[in-house]
C-alpha cells in the first residue's frame, strides 16, 4: 500500500476532521455497489479504508509518522540496529555497550512500536478504544433479467444465460417457478476483497399462443366440429410436452372440460398439475358447408322420450 496520506489526498499535518472528510468522500465515490461496472473500484475502496484505519487511530498515526510502523501497520526495525539484532553481536538492550541515559531517545516509543505496547518506559496515556477495522466484503452483486418460455417454465427445462463478462452459464429453474421470481447464481458477481458477489437473475415467463396458466394447471379452449361433438372422436391437443390425441365422448356439449393428468406446471413439492381442455363447438364459416350441415341435421328425426 502507498503512503496513507497520499491515498486519502491529505497533508501530513491534516487534523482528524480533514481525514474523516476525505475518507467519507472517497468511500462514497468508490463503494462497490455504485461501481458495478468498475472491478478496480473494490480494490481502491479497500485501500482507502486501510489508510483511514491507520490515520484515524492516534497511536498508529504517531507510530507511522515516527517511522516505527509501515503503511500496513507492521513494525519496522529500530533505528541504528539493522537486521542483525542489538549491537550486531547478539547482546541484549541491557548490555553496557548501550547507554540510553540522557540520549533523548524514548524507549517507550520504540519498544511500544516494535512489541505492541509491552514496554513501560515513556508510556503515554491510553488514547481510548481502537476503532474496529471494517470486515472485508464480497464484491457487489450483478442483476440480470431472463425470459423463460412458457413451455420451459412448465417442464423446468435447463436455462442458459450470458453474463456481463461474455461467459455463458447454465442454471436450473426452481420447482413452483413464477414470473418475477429471483434466483441466485453464486460467485458470478463483481470481485471484492472477500471474493466475488453473486448474479441475481429475475425470471420472466413468456406467453403461449394457445395455453394459459391457472395455478399449477394449464388451460386451453379447443375448437371441435359439430360432427365431433355429436359422434365423438379423436382430436389433437397441444401440450407443453408435445401434441397428444384426446378422445371426445359422443354427444359432448360446448363448454365441456376434459382433464389431461400431469401436463401442467410443477409445484414446489415436485408434483405436476393437469391440463384442462374446454371444448368449444366450431361451426363452419363456409356457407356451402353450413348449408350441407343444416340439411343433414334436418333429415334426422327428432326423438322425444315420453316415458314417465
Amino acid at each position: 500500500m502507498a503512503d496513507p496520506y497520499s491515498i486519502l489526498g491529505v497533508s501530513k499535518g491534516a487534523d482528524e476532521k480533514a481525514i474523516k472528510t476525505a475518507y467519507r468522500k472517497l468511500a462514497k465515490e468508490l463503494h462497490p455497489d455504485k461501481n458495478t461496472d468498475n472491478p478496480k473500484a473494490a480494490d481502491r475502496f479497500s485501500e482507502v479504508t486501510r489508510a483511514y484505519d491507520l490515520l484515524s487511530d492516534a497511536k498508529k498515526r504517531g507510530q507511522y509518522d515516527r517511522g516505527e510502523i509501515d503503511e500496513n501497520g507492521q513494525a519496522r526495525a529500530a533505528y541504528g540496529y539493522g537486521g542483525g539484532g542489538f549491537g550486531g553481536g547478539g547482546q541484549t538492550p541491557n548490555s553496557a555497550n548501550f547507554d540510553f541515559a540522557g540520549s533523548g531517545i524514548d524507549l517507550g516509543d520504540i519498544f511500544d512500536g516494535i512489541f505492541g505496547g509491552g514496554g513501560t518506559a515513556g508510556a503515554r496515556p491510553n488514547p481510548g478504544p481502537r476503532p474496529q477495522q471494517p470486515p472485508l466484503a464480497k464484491g457487489a452483486n450483478i442483476a440480470y433479467e431472463h425470459l423463460v418460455s412458457f413451455t420451459d417454465a412448465a417442464t423446468l427445462a435447463p436455462q442458459r444465460i450470458t453474463l456481463r463478462d461474455g461467459k455463458t452459464v447454465e442454471f436450473k429453474l426452481p420447482k413452483g417457478v413464477v414470473s418475477g421470481q429471483q434466483i441466485r447464481i453464486p460467485g458470478k458477481g463483481q470481485p471484492g476483497p472477500a471474493g466475488h458477489g453473486d448474479a441475481m437473475v429475475t425470471l420472466k415467463i413468456g406467453k403461449h399462443p394457445y395455453l394459459s396458466r391457472d395455478g399449477d394447471n394449464i388451460r386451453i379452449d379447443l375448437p371441435i366440429s359439430l360432427k365431433e361433438a355429436v359422434a365423438g372422436g379423436k382430436v389433437k391437443v397441444p401440450t407443453v410436452d408435445g401434441p397428444i390425441l384426446l378422445t371426445v365422448p359422443p354427444r359432448t356439449n360446448s363448454g365441456a372440460t376434459l382433464r389431461i393428468k400431469g401436463r401442467g406446471f410443477t409445484d414446489k413439492l415436485g408434483e405436476r398439475g393437469d391440463q384442462l381442455v374446454s371444448l368449444m363447438i366450431h361451426l363452419p364459416q363456409d356457407p356451402t358447408e353450413l348449408a350441407k350441415l343444416n340439411e343433414c341435421l334436418s333429415d334426422q328425426p327428432v326423438r322425444v322420450n315420453m316415458s314417465v
